[in-house]
This record gives structure tokens, sequence and C-alpha cells, in this order.
């Protein structure tokens, strides 16, 4: 009986942890520690468990433990980084290993796109020293603008007047609605988007290009480099045309993710 009854226990921890994980985009031991009431060394030990069978990842350059889409596989639950975030990993190491600076991956949250994936880690001259779940803004900074300039006309206008301002973020000029359309205009004629000049830090600067793909934006791509080395990873054609590869091979991979886990 006791040896049942700490099956159970064993069981209730982990579907613990699986629910409070799924709250959040990203947890550690002390967050997890917070919310479930467990002891950390059970936490460690679970979590070991859950990485070992692939259901929870563990990589620093995601700021801790995250759930991974195998969870999909024991409900629809799942809501962890999009897919979209799972396929870019790869493409956006091999870029940061070609260019040297930090390349991000960002997704839509509410009224910004928040960093889910970086390669700051890996990179040896990165302007930032942390980006993962940095919130940045749809109207200033370039993987938001990214984002942005994909969604459709009707989309842009309903994010203008539906979505709440983030003050922390931008400005009231910058959401003024005349601006942003001159900017997405902009972007869309030249095919990328860069960060306001007059956002800080002004020390560097980001490229970006959306992601698109299952009927539209899902998420964008971005490289950051200094203002001052702008020369040293080659042309920003070179830069883009790379982003472009990486956005097609990742909307790629997402669309055989997706067949192979359906």
């Amino acid at each position: 009986m006791r040896e049942r009854d700490d099956e159970v226990r064993a069981a209730s921890r982990v579907l613990a942890i699986l629910q409070a994980m799924n709250r959040e985009p990203h947890s550690t031991i002390l967050s997890l520690h917070q919310t479930t009431g467990l002891p950390k060394p059970t936490l460690v030990r679970l979590l070991k468990t859950l990485v070992g069978n692939g259901f929870v990842s563990n990589d620093r350059r995601q700021a801790g433990y995250q759930i991974t889409s195998l969870v999909t596989s024991l409900s629809s639950g799942f809501h962890g980084d999009p897919l979209v975030v799972e396929a870019g990993r790869a493409w956006a190491m091999e870029l940061s290993a070609r260019f040297k600076w930090p390349v991000a991956i960002a997704v839509f949250d509410r009224n910004a796109v928040i960093v889910r994936y970086s390669t700051v880690h890996d990179s040896p001259i990165s302007p930032f020293h942390a980006t993962i779940n940095m919130r940045l803004s749809l109207f200033t900074r370039a993987l938001g603008r990214a984002f942005l300039a994909a969604c459709s006309d009707a989309r842009i206008e309903e994010l203008l007047t539906e979505t709440s301002a983030a003050p922390e973020l931008e400005t009231p000029l910058d959401r003024d609605p005349d601006k942003v359309r001159r900017m997405v205009r902009t972007i869309r004629d030249r095919g990328y988007a860069m960060r306001d000049p007059g956002a800080e830090p002004r020390t560097s600067d980001t490229v970006a290009v959306p992601i698109m793909g299952r009927g539209g934006v899902q998420a964008s791509i971005g490289l950051t480099y200094f203002r001052t080395a702008t020369n040293a990873f080659g042309s920003r054609d070179d830069s883009v045309a790379a982003l472009k590869r990486a956005a097609e091979g990742i909307n790629a991979e997402v669309e055989r993710l997706t067949v192979h886990r359906g």
C-alpha cells in the first residue's frame, strides 16, 4: 500500500509540475518551488525524468526549463512555445555562427512581440547580455516591425485601435496611425525591418524579417549588431538574404513537424 501511495504521489507531483510549466513560457527550479511548493531536490529529480523522456527541455539559451511540443501527445492543452520557435533553433544558431552576431526569434504576445529564442550566449560580440523574454514594441523595434508589416492591413488597423498601449515600450507618437502606415509601406517595399533610429540603445541595430506560413505571419527573426561594425558581418543585403532563407527554412520545418506530429 505504501508503494502505491508513493507512486500516486509521484504522479501527482509530475502533473503539478507540468501544470505550472504550462502557465509560463519558461520555468526555473525556484519559480516551480514557489508555485508548486515541492522541495527543490524533488523538482530536480522529476525534471530530470521529464527531460529524459522528452517532455521538458533545459536549454540555457531559453533561460530555464520549458515544455516541449511532445506534451501535445498527452492532451490538447499545450501552451509552450509554438513550433516555429522549436523549428527555428538550428537556423538561428547557423546564422549566428556565420555572422558572429546574435540572432533572435520573437512571437506575438498581446500588444508586442516577445523574444522566445536567442543566440546571445553563442555570440562572441553580442550587444546584449540577455534577451530571452524581452518584450519589444511592434512600432519601434525591428522584430516587432517585421511582424507588424507582415500582417494584413485590416489586422494592423485592429492592432492600432484594439490593443492597449505599452508606455514602457513606446510613445503615443510611435503609435500614430499615419506614421505606422508609412513605416509599414517602407518595410514592405524594401523587404526587411530595422529598429527606429531614435530607439535605445543607439549603439546597436537590428535587421529583421517575418517568418511566414500556416496562413499568415508566425513570428519574426532578426540579427543584432553594433552600428559601428556594420561591415564586420558583410553587407546588409547578405544578412537580409540569409535571414529570408532561414525564414523559409523555418516555415518548411514547421510544416514537417506538423505532419510528423499530427
